[in-house]
């Protein structure tokens, strides 16, 4: 798979990412769905919890480490992301932890396409973070 960058303006290369990119040659697709910082909890009604609660950096650091083992799964890795979603309840919070995802994906060499998108909610009330990324190789 090639890629090629398109960046009009460079701003973006400051947040690891670039404004598009041209993908071609790509063969397998991997779409994501949003990953969340999860634990089992016996407790809950879904078997399973928020964690950390109230803790941003420490839930962009657990959908992190999901979608590494989703990409692992798909026989991918973080190099093979071409674009990303983040979804957060409190944009401010998740800029101010934003060298999380820096140093993540610093490491594979590519800078995918992203948004940072607000919401008032996900799926459950602790939650402040889910990430969706697509993939290709």
């Amino acid at each position: 798979m090639e890629r090629t960058a398109v960046n009009p303006t460079e701003w973006g290369l400051g947040f690891f990412m670039n404004q598009g990119e041209i993908t071609e040659g790509a063969t397998r697709h991997l779409r994501c769905s949003g990953q969340v910082a999860l634990v089992p909890d016996p407790e809950a009604e879904m078997g399973l919890s928020p964690a950390p609660v109230g803790d941003i950096r420490g839930q962009i650091e657990a959908a992190l480490a999901s979608v590494d083992e989703l990409l692992a799964g798909a026989d991918m890795d973080r190099s093979n992301i071409v674009f990303i979603n983040f979804f957060t309840t409190d944009i401010d919070e998740f800029l101010a932890n934003y060298d999380v995802y820096a140093s993540w994906i610093e490491p594979a060499g590519v800078m995918p396409p992203q948004s940072l998108i607000g919401v008032a909610r996900l799926v459950m009330p602790d939650l402040l973070v889910e990430i969706e990324v697509q993939a290709a190789t």
